[in-house]
């Protein structure tokens, strides 16, 4: 270990020789804007988070894709039309349009923007997605299955979207 508190690889696991450069731990944050464009749709964010866990230098630890609305879910699945609109329409069947939402009744909330739509739905919505997924990275590379993919799930569009990433673990100097 030398004096920073940094160590090889080969020092923390015997025998193992390393295959990089020396590592350091560190921290990369990032955000990626969106232009949703449908009022329901999927965002394949894939290739966008691995172009960001490479300019980051990240081998191996972990990055965390996160949505900041309310309205928006991330969610690992796979990115092929028919599942996208089963996943769509089950949602839509568990939590539907017009379906009484208190969230809706606009002038009963004090302070609802005079420009708020009604989307007590899409709340709802986004009540069963989760709001971040982490995966792992090792190699550089996320360690996805060969199928799964980043999704965004918008619920309330078209609107500007923001993802905030952060990338934590070991990475090249």
């Amino acid at each position: 270990m030398d004096g920073r508190g940094l160590s090889r690889a080969s020092e923390r696991w015997p025998g193992l020789e390393p295959c990089a450069p020396e590592i350091e731990f560190g921290v990369t944050v990032g955000r990626l804007a969106i232009r949703t464009r449908e009022a329901v749709e999927v965002v394949d964010l894939t290739d966008r988070i691995e172009a960001f866990v490479e300019a980051a230098g990240l081998e191996a630890g972990w990055v965390n894709v996160q949505s900041r609305h309310t309205t928006a879910g991330i969610a690992v699945n796979e990115n092929e039309p028919g599942l996208l609109r089963d996943a769509l329409a089950l949602l839509e069947r568990l939590a539907p349009r017009g379906a009484g939402y208190a969230h809706d009744e606009l002038h009963l909330r004090p302070g609802a923007p005079p420009d708020e739509r009604p989307n007590g739905h899409a709340h709802a919505k986004a009540l069963l997605l989760r709001t971040a997924e982490t995966v792992n990275v090792a190699g550089g590379r996320l360690q996805l299955g060969s199928w799964q993919r980043l999704l965004l799930v918008e619920l309330d569009g078209p609107r500007e979207r923001e993802v905030s990433m952060l990338a934590l673990g070991e990475r090249r100097r």
